[in-house]
């Protein structure tokens, strides 16, 4: 398939107060992001460290965000395709920003989803899901539409079943 989709979001500065953009410390960072048909903003700024409010998503938030987001999706086709059962998905993923002179870049993500499996899986499932990841990534349109490295670390877990102990 070689459909193309287009997405539109609209942004608006919402940190003048009242000076513009006179000097770097005059300004706020905050803004507010929208759609058409979404019935939520997001709230945005900058991060902490570049003057922004910690309380509201700053844009390297968001690509990680976006990125777990994607590969879930992914993933969870992929599983439903192949018979796989998932349960449970969550992900706690981070990313470095590595700045460079007056600007910087995003150098790396990764993603430590924690899969569980409905309880009747067992061990080789787990280790067939584990290898569906990869996959996942494949197919994921935000994980090939960026230009730093994306890795994996996932966890996979059978409903019900005790933990090995170490």
């Amino acid at each position: 398939m070689h459909d193309r989709h287009h997405f539109a979001v609209a942004l608006q500065w919402t940190g003048n107060r009242g000076e513009g953009t006179a000097t770097y410390r005059a300004y706020g960072r905050d803004h507010r992001i929208h759609a058409a048909g979404k019935r939520h903003e997001i709230e945005g700024s900058s991060d902490r460290v570049f003057r922004g409010d910690a309380d509201r998503w700053n844009p390297e938030e968001m690509v990680i965000a976006a990125l777990s987001q994607c590969h879930m999706l992914s993933y969870l086709h992929v599983a439903a395709t192949n018979g796989v059962v998932v349960v449970d998905y969550h992900d706690e993923a981070t990313g470095t920003l590595q700045q460079e002179g007056d600007g910087g870049r995003l150098i790396e993500a990764t993603l430590r989803p924690v899969v569980t499996l409905a309880a009747h899986h067992d061990e080789g499932d787990a280790r067939r899901a584990e290898q569906l990841h990869h996959r996942a990534s494949e197919l994921c349109f935000i994980a090939n539409s960026v230009n730093f490295s994306v890795h994996h670390e996932p966890t996979t877990v059978i409903e019900g079943a005790v933990p090995e102990l170490a």
